[in-house]
């Protein structure tokens, strides 16, 4: 069987420092890690900071500043992210962050003079095209992930680029998804319930990604409503638990019999109305999720 020369130097760098092999290492042995964890955040018009990573000019060309030196991998900033030395630690999607390997595998890169490898410095990789699952197989967290990453990690993360995580919204994990300790956000099994989905939609304002447009694209909105309606499983397909009782807020347009975008509403003697909204007006609903698949609204008021 042929070996794979980046598996090798992955190997040979367990056993002796960086420096040792860096005169083997090229952009070609980094390349695959960059596509598998760092170009579904760092190619187009979007990236962070303007630093795209989907060829080796775009890497050397850095960001407002450079950020591989060559020969010194300690006083780069790439080297400095991915080990968490400065922060937001790299990739934004971590933890699992880059293993102590595949980090010396950079750092022997540097060392050797960030040589190009077979390939032109201004090939190009795109990002990898969404997944879908085989037929008659739910949609799993791990067919999402990539999307939440590449638009929306950057600003809903512990160290994002709007400083905290925007109303306290965590992106960048199954768990921080899920969480409703303020509010749930997504609704398993009810994407028009879900603040997520509607934020995306721009049902609900401001539009999500707030970097947008563009926005998400409908097979990326599509993608994620079916993940939350088929029981927002993990990425082992374990469905999400109902829940029932936690708080929601949701924009929309109020219809006949007490709907928001057909979605059914619960309004009773203890519930808040404001402004006297109407039928076809915008507004916003403050309540909590019931079983039955309503919302028992605490407050409505036009906007």
């Amino acid at each position: 069987m042929g070996k794979v020369p980046g598996l090798v130097k992955l190997c040979s760098l367990l056993l002796a420092p960086a420096m040792a092999f860096a005169q083997d290492v090229t952009f070609d042995d980094i390349q695959p890690i960059l596509q598998a964890r760092c170009v579904m955040c760092h190619a187009g018009e979007a990236a962070p900071l303007g630093l795209q990573l989907t060829s080796l000019d775009e890497l050397l060309k850095g960001s407002s500043r450079p950020v591989v030196k060559a020969g010194d991998p300690a006083a780069s900033e790439l080297i400095r992210r991915l080990k968490g030395q400065s922060q937001p630690r790299m990739p934004m999607t971590g933890p699992p962050f880059l293993s102590d390997t595949e980090i010396a595998l950079f750092e022997g890169w540097i060392a050797g003079g960030l040589q190009a490898g077979s390939r032109p410095s201004n090939a190009t990789v795109a990002p990898a095209p969404l997944q879908r699952p085989p037929a008659g197989q739910p949609v799993t967290y791990s067919h999402v992930a990539p999307i939440f990453a590449s638009r929306c990690v950057k600003c809903h993360s512990l160290y994002g680029l709007m400083g905290s995580a925007p109303e306290g919204l965590r992106l960048d994990s199954y768990v921080a998804i899920l969480d409703r300790h303020e509010r749930v956000r997504v609704v398993p099994g009810a994407s028009d319930a879900s603040e997520l989905v509607r934020r995306i939609r721009g049902q609900s304002q401001p539009q999500m990604p707030y970097d947008g447009p563009p926005f998400l694209s409908d097979e990326e909105v599509s993608l994620i409503a079916d993940w939350i309606d088929q029981g927002a499983r993990d990425a082992e397909g374990r469905p999400a638990p109902s829940p029932v009782g936690s708080r929601v807020r949701l924009q929309g347009v109020l219809g006949e019999g007490w709907t928001l975008d057909s979605l059914p509403l619960v309004i009773g003697p203890g519930t808040r109305i404001d402004k006297s909204p109407g039928v076809g007006d915008y507004v916003e609903v403050r309540g909590r999720w019931r079983a039955d698949g309503r919302v028992e609204v605490e407050r409505i008021r036009r906007r």
